[in-house]
This record gives C-alpha cells, structure tokens and sequence, in this order.
C-alpha cells in the first residue's frame, strides 16, 4: 500500500531524517514510535508532501509520487490527520467537513454509495452532537474525532495519524484507539506517529522505532518490549 524507500529530508539547514525506509500493507496497521524531536512528525509530513525530499522515494500502490503535490495526494486514497488536527477555528464541525467535499473532485472518493455522513457517524456517532459546534470551542478529544473523521470524509485507503493520543484523557485514548481498529477492519491502512509505546502496542500490527532522523527497529510490537536497547532510547 504504501513504501517508504531511503528518505532523506532536512527542515531549513538541518537534517532530520536519514535514510528511512518503511512499509504499510494492505489493511495493516503500522506504528512508528520515538521521543519528541526523533523525526516522527517529519517522516508523516515528507510522506504527505508538506516537506520536499532531498533523497529518497515515496510510493503509493506502487505509484511513485514522491514529486506529487499534497492535495493529489489526498485525492488518490492518502488521509491526512495533523498532530495539531488542523481545524478551522471559526467554522462549525459540519463547515470543517464540507470543506473537504468542496475540494474533492467528482468521483475522487472510493465509498460508493455511502454518504461521508454515514462514513463518519458510523465511526465517531459522537460527532452528531456538536455538529453546529464551532471548532474553537472542542475539546482535545473532540479535536481528534474530527481530524479523523475529516480524513475518512474522502474514503481513503491509507490514513496517517500524527500523534493521534497526544495529551488526552486515558478513557478518551481507548475510545481513539477502538475507532482505529474499526478504521483497520473496513480495509483501510493505518500508519500512526506516536510517543507512547504502549499505546502503539494496543493497536499496530507492526510497529518501527525511530530516534535522531533513523529506523533503530523493526518488527513485531511483542519483540520491541524485549529488546533493552530500543526500549531504553525510546524512554530517553
């Protein structure tokens, strides 16, 4: 579904990511965990396009679009939620969400005959209850709903959560974390940037580490809990 191949990005004069490469399957959820500052917010903004590559290749079902602009992105199946979920302040949550129908184009969405209302409701039945609710006055967790909801409004195939559980409440990071899994069994893949691994663990079917710009692990979320040294840079 999508292939990160030996990525090389720089914000500025600064390098921060060296040679990353990493893969999410059909219907998979992967995990990519570190400390704050260790690239993981810069590998999901180089995937999305918001930063250019110096080196390296992004696919997506096998279709270089490394060049590709964001938006184009976004319209061949890429979901994007921000770490800062990027909602429009003085907007309502209904506004927020006709945004992305108004930038879609016709026939750009892979849902069929479902409505984004209907996609969205079934995910998040919350989100009906502060509908007319203007987006400066959410709470973080109803922040989060949105931002995800947003990103399935286009039925993509891979969604991206940039710290998705950042700062929240434990009873509302189970409540993100079951939407995940829902998210998981309609067949689309997920890739989540995230500090906590042991919320990584809860939902990633693999999980990669990754600490000043590089991949220090691989694999099974069961192994990294055994692996001292991994744990101990993730910790700090």
């Amino acid at each position: 579904m999508l292939t990160i191949e030996r990525m090389n990005t720089f914000r500025g004069p600064a390098q921060i990511l060296r040679d990353v490469s990493l893969t999410v399957g059909p219907g998979e959820a992967v995990c990519l965990v570190g400390r704050n500052g260790a690239g993981k917010t810069t590998t999901i903004d180089s995937i999305m396009g918001l930063l250019p590559l110096r080196s390296g290749r992004v696919a997506f079902r096998e279709r270089d679009i490394t060049r590709l602009p964001t938006h184009e992105r976004a319209l061949l199946g890429i979901g994007y939620a921000p770490e800062d979920c990027g909602i429009f302040p003085d907007l309502s949550v209904e506004e927020n969400f006709q945004i992305t129908a108004w930038l879609a184009k016709p026939g750009a969405a892979q849902g069929g005959a479902e409505s984004a209302d209907e996609r969205i409701f079934s995910l998040f039945p919350e989100v009906k209850n502060f509908m007319t609710r203007r987006g400066l006055h959410l709470s973080g967790g109803q922040k989060r709903m949105v931002a995800i909801a947003r990103a399935m409004t286009l039925s993509p195939s891979i969604l991206l959560l940039d710290e998705p559980f950042e700062g929240l409440a434990p009873v509302v990071v189970t409540r993100l974390i079951e939407a995940v899994k829902t998210i998981k069994a309609m067949g689309i893949s997920v890739l989540i940037a995230e500090s906590n691994l042991i919320n990584g663990t809860r939902v990633a079917d693999r999980l990669y580490a990754i600490d000043r710009g590089e991949i220090i692990y691989s694999g099974l979320p069961r192994d990294v809990l055994v692996n001292e040294d991994v744990m101990r840079t993730i910790r700090g």
